[in-house]
């Protein structure tokens, strides 16, 4: 039996307005590459940096749920009630405190580093755990240029290269 302290978890966290291929594609990546044992898609009500979102909160969980079912290292959760709080550090935190000794990875889209210095504690969850950045179409250049970029690469964050898609859920809403 495997120890904690082996034990890695991955947080894909966003509104998932809707999930699609794309964020199975780079799950898949992080496990591979990274070794990690399981991945948390943490379904957020509400994207604090848009003004709303355009499928409800539960018809998002349960089409998440869907598409990550044959991934059987795929979970998806709703955490805001539990932990009271939208916060991405507070989500860090009790993954963290439940997971004791387990080492965290933080996965995002290149687009989401363009803002990161925005994020309520950003520097704090840098470090306490692994930021994975995984680079999106028309995102690279701009990421590689970000206040966070600058601050942090080397220092708790990695821009992931793999084989892209070009989707997205802001395109998939408009289909």
């Amino acid at each position: 039996m495997k120890n904690n302290k082996s034990k890695k978890i991955g947080i894909l966290g966003g509104s998932f307005d809707p999930a699609h291929k794309g964020h199975v594609k780079i799950s898949i990546e992080a496990k591979k590459k990274f070794k990690i044992n399981k991945i948390i898609w943490a379904v957020t009500r509400k994207n604090p940096f848009k003004s709303k979102s355009f499928f409800e909160l539960k018809k998002r969980i349960t089409f998440a749920k869907k598409i990550a079912k044959k991934y059987s290292f795929i979970s998806v959760e709703y955490y805001e009630n539990k932990i009271k709080s939208n916060k991405t550090i507070n989500l860090i935190n009790h993954i963290k405190r439940n997971n004791n000794g387990s080492e965290i990875f933080f996965l995002m889209g290149a687009d989401n580093l363009i803002s990161f210095h925005k994020w309520y504690k950003w520097k704090i969850i840098s470090s306490k755990c692994n930021i994975l950045v995984f680079d999106r179409t028309n995102y690279k250049s701009k990421s590689l240029k970000s206040t966070a970029f600058k601050k942090l690469n080397g220092k708790g964050l990695k821009f992931i290269k793999y084989k892209k898609i070009n989707i997205s859920s802001s395109k998939l809403r408009k289909i």
